[in-house]
């Protein structure tokens, strides 16, 4: 059931057995959990559309001991994962991060059992910290089957875009199995045959639609859930901000909105469950999580139009995260300014630093840290290294751009002119001239290239042991012996861009129980009131330990939510 924004009524009767204020994974998964449970449900959004940040991320999902690993032939136990934690996660008094191992794989089940969600194991792709106890190399993270988006019909519009700079030919997704053919299509008959096919299912697909409809990672995770939704008969309301709770005989009985259709308020029987995306905008909360250097630069959606899940819960005496500097979770990002005027932020998670043929310099034009550790472990080197680090400047040569691409730039690009005009991207025929584009002292980038240069013709990194685990190659280039991440620069022009700590969510957030139930200020539970996704405090307490710790979480949490709130 969809409802216009324009058309709501917010003065008769508007009661449901839950509320889901949010419509990223976490609030979708818990409005079909709950949907699915025969509860009445009201999806809230404060977007036009939905998807949130899910549905311009990669969709990784981390569950460990799920059973499609098993189906795949790949070990792991959750002995296995509590190692693994025990070694990554910072130690904290929190039986959550037992619920989310325990009920990670069950979810998953319920979801593909009830819903359209259906996922698969990514068989290679190493844990963050791949040498530590209980790692794996692969089977850990899931991914989204691809979609086809036509099967949202008129609903297709509702989606969230992807990122326009993870696009091609203004609107075509590709899987990461397609990027080998795209480096191969001019030098290998199968990739270009490969590649044409793409072309002419994008092709066809434009013929009735504004953008292609194969869908691939987050977007594909998002559809999936949002065809669910509606599948179920959840309602959607979007363009409607939450402006505060509503608490009778001391339990969360309801939401006061905000829409172009009036204000008005809403009555939850049962629950009201968060999943707003978290505090990465709200500038006065997240200013005690972050050190002042990081700024507030975020990779997330934009949401400053509503409030956060945190400062509602909050105002009802939820209680939140202590204050502490590593509350975020960290992405390298660079800026933009689209030719729309919009302001871009791309964040650079895998597609270029650990590729062989770049390093990042500081102010001083020296290397501060490894350069292919993951997007997390980056910027916290960066903090570490002080404000000469922020921002810092990734260098590469011809060579790498054209076949890798740099930030926003993507590979194979026939002219980069209007990136360079923009002042995004610096150009030069020399490295000197580069050091002068970006006021960093000449002589030092001069020898730092030159010290670097004279090893990675070895395949070597003495200074830093880039390309030094499992995980740094896999996101290398198997093709570049001896060491798929080191490559010396030396082929003018040269490029670089600057990049600056950005968060892709926070770790920081409300406090809940294992039942995701918001605590209060005295550590009782909050009647009537939930949060998952990034407005709940995050099990993996500031660290980062592989791809899709924030989607896991949140897909095992709004099922978590939605299940106990239903059972009331």
């Amino acid at each position: 059931m969809l409802a216009k924004p324009d058309n709501l009524n917010l003065t008769g009767h508007n009661t449901y057995d839950v509320i889901v204020v949010g419509g990223g994974a976490a609030g979708l998964t818990a409005a079909c959990v709950a949907a699915a449970e025969h509860q009445s449900v009201l999806l809230l959004e404060q977007a036009s559309t939905i998807g949130g940040t899910t549905a311009i991320s990669g969709g990784m999902v981390w569950i460990p001991a799920n059973d499609k690993m098993a189906a795949a032939g790949i070990d792991d136990t959750l002995i296995a994962a509590r190692d693994y934690l025990r070694s990554t996660v910072p130690p904290a008094e929190d039986d959550r991060l037992e619920v989310f191992l325990a009920q990670g794989p069950e979810a998953v089940r319920y979801l593909e059992e009830k819903t359209s969600l259906r996922l698969r194991p990514v068989k290679k792709y190493p844990d963050y910290y791949p040498d530590l106890p209980g790692a794996t190399l692969g089977g850990r993270v899931l991914e989204p089957e691809p979609f086809d988006g036509r099967q949202l019909g008129k609903s297709f519009s509702l989606l969230r875009d992807p990122l326009p700079e993870f696009t091609l030919f203004g609107g075509m997704m590709i899987s990461r199995e397609d990027i080998p053919h795209l480096r191969r299509a001019g030098r290998s008959l199968r990739s270009a045959v490969h590649v044409g096919r793409l072309l002419l299912r994008y092709g066809l697909q434009r013929l009735g639609n504004r953008r292609g409809t194969t869908l691939y990672l987050g977007n594909a995770l998002a559809a999936r859930l949002l065809k669910s939704a509606l599948d179920l008969g959840v309602e959607i309301r979007t363009n409607t901000s939450v402006l505060n709770l509503l608490v009778e005989d001391d339990r969360v009985c309801g939401i006061a909105v905000s829409s172009p259709g009036g204000n008005g308020e809403l009555r939850a029987d049962k629950a009201v469950i968060l999943a707003t995306g978290g505090i990465s905008h709200d500038r006065s909360l997240r200013a005690r999580y972050v050190p002042a250097l990081a700024g507030s630069l975020s990779a997330t959606v934009d949401c400053t139009t509503a409030r956060s899940g945190a400062s509602l819960a909050n105002g009802v005496g939820g209680r939140l995260s202590a204050e502490t500097q590593n509350g975020a979770f960290w992405v390298p990002s660079s800026t933009f300014t689209r030719s729309d005027g919009s302001k871009g932020v791309f964040p650079h998670t895998v597609t270029d630093r650990s590729k062989p043929g770049l390093i990042a310099v500081d102010a001083s034009g020296r290397r501060f840290t490894n350069e292919a550790v993951s997007y997390h472990e980056f910027v916290k080197a960066q903090l570490g290294a002080g404000s000469a680090a922020v921002p810092a400047f990734l260098i590469c040569d011809k060579r790498f751009i054209w076949k890798y691409g740099l930030g926003r730039v993507k590979p194979f690009s026939i002219s980069v002119a209007s990136d360079v005009a923009s002042g995004y991207l610096k150009k030069s025929l020399t490295i000197a001239g580069l050091a002068d584009a970006l006021g960093v002292p000449s002589t030092s980038l001069l020898e730092t290239v030159r010290a670097f240069n004279t090893n990675a013709r070895e395949g070597a990194d003495p200074a830093f042991g880039r390309g030094g685990d499992a995980y740094q190659r896999h996101l290398g280039d198997a093709e570049n012996l001896p060491n798929p991440c080191v490559a010396p620069i030396e082929s003018g022009p040269f490029y670089a861009i600057a990049v600056y700590p950005s968060d892709l969510g926070m770790a920081a957030g409300v406090v809940t129980d294992a039942k995701a139930r918001v605590l209060s200020q005295d550590g009782s539970v909050i009647a009537g009131l939930y949060a998952c996704g990034n407005d709940m405090a995050s099990v993996m307490n500031g660290s980062y330990p592989g791809p899709g710790i924030t989607l896991g979480p949140a897909i095992t949490f709004g099922f978590v939510a939605a299940r106990h709130a239903s059972s009331l």
